[in-house]
């Protein structure tokens, strides 16, 4: 079990009120990407459609940020 985590295998938010604010972003990847998510569970997505997702808010991520670095 990790020391920073009593949890194993648990993604925790730093800041829960963000949990929602993810969500949209999430769906808002996903819809400029063609793929369609679902309410509630999207285990069916196949690994390249999720890791499209997860690779594309990154690079959104990132590219924010070194925005509000200039």
């Amino acid at each position: 079990m990790s020391s920073t985590s009593s949890k194993t295998g648990t993604n925790q938010m730093a800041v829960p009120e963000a949990r929602e604010a993810m969500k949209r972003f999430k769906e808002e990847v996903a819809s400029e990407l063609g793929v369609q998510l679902k309410d509630g569970y999207n285990g069916d997505l196949t690994s390249r459609e999720a890791g499209s997702i997860g690779g594309e808010m990154v690079r959104k991520m990132i590219k924010r940020q070194e925005e509000q670095m200039k």
